[in-house]
């Protein structure tokens, strides 16, 4: 059903989607360009509910399976809002270390909170043996609301430094945890990605390996700072993110970080997202797959 979406959808579309979702286009105008197609014979409604999310598409680990516990916890963030709080999954049954302690992975949410998807890959890393955090940026105005589209709002009023620090705080929580064996990876999406970017940039002793997925570098003056190795993952229809790609290369290259960088071809962003029609099936195992190796490697 999700292939019979992307076959149908034009390309535009998903550009017009990923300049609403980012800002770039108010609603109004998003629902009137997708009018424009309906003259050409597309269905409004097949479109909407293709570029919308439908998070029931996106749940690949159940909240209540009995290899993972999942829970809500609070954790102190100083130089953010105060206060943050994160969805923090843990293996129940795997092998640990002969301490009993596992390596630790920061989840972060796109530019609208901590919505059902990403609670889900919190899940599958879990199943894959690792102790996950997934924050909410959104925590501070009372939580992901339900819905995208508010979460958008919500999170373009907060100040993006403190957002920064909350996510500092939470990876720094994560680290701490009783059963951490002291190597932290992360891993992001979006937004998420670009925080993936600056926490190697403005925190480089404080994880080992990060996965960007389709996200922008932290400022350039920072970059020099980078320690841990990326993994970085962008998709080739990507206009809007790949633009920065060749400068920030260029910057890795200078301060010798280890990366390896993969373009998906013929995918948009969010094509790691299984709740809409950007979801590329093929691309979106294949990345997990490295991304799982990866931290295997590292952490």
């Amino acid at each position: 059903m999700q292939e019979d979406k992307l076959n149908t959808i034009p390309q535009e579309a998903f550009d017009w989607y990923d300049s609403y979702a980012h800002g770039g286009m108010d609603r109004r105008t998003f629902i009137a360009k997708l009018g424009s197609l309906v003259a050409l014979g597309y269905s409004m409604s097949v479109l909407t509910s293709a570029l919308l999310p439908n998070y029931a598409l996106a749940e690949q680990v159940s909240f209540n399976d009995a290899d993972i516990k999942a829970t809500y916890v609070n954790f102190d963030s100083p130089s953010g809002h105060g206060k943050g709080r994160g969805y923090l999954v843990e293996p129940m049954n795997v092998d640990n270390d002969k301490e009993g302690r596992l390596p630790v992975v920061l989840v972060v949410h796109e530019n609208r909170g901590l919505n059902p998807y990403i609670e889900d890959v919190a899940r599958r890393l879990a199943k894959a043996g690792y102790i996950a955090l997934a924050p909410d940026a959104l925590f501070p105005l009372g939580g992901y609301p339900g819905n995208d589209d508010e979460g958008r709002q919500m999170q373009s009023t907060l100040d993006r430094t403190k957002i920064e620090q909350d996510f500092v705080a939470a990876a720094e929580f994560l680290k701490a945890n009783p059963r951490s064996n002291g190597k932290l990876g992360a891993v992001g999406f979006c937004f998420g990605g670009y925080i993936v970017n600056y926490l190697a940039a403005a925190k480089p002793d404080l994880f080992q390996a990060g996965v960007p997925f389709y996200g922008t570098p932290a400022d350039k003056a920072l970059r020099a700072n980078i320690k841990a190795p990326l993994l970085i993952q962008l998709a080739e229809l990507d206009e809007r993110v790949n633009a920065s790609w060749a400068e920030y290369e260029q910057d890795l290259m200078a301060a010798k970080v280890r990366y390896t960088m993969h373009m998906y071809d013929k995918a948009n962003h969010g094509f790691h997202n299984d709740s809409t029609a950007r979801f590329d099936e093929a691309n979106a195992e294949l990345a997990w797959k490295r991304t799982l190796a990866f931290f295997e490697k590292h952490i």
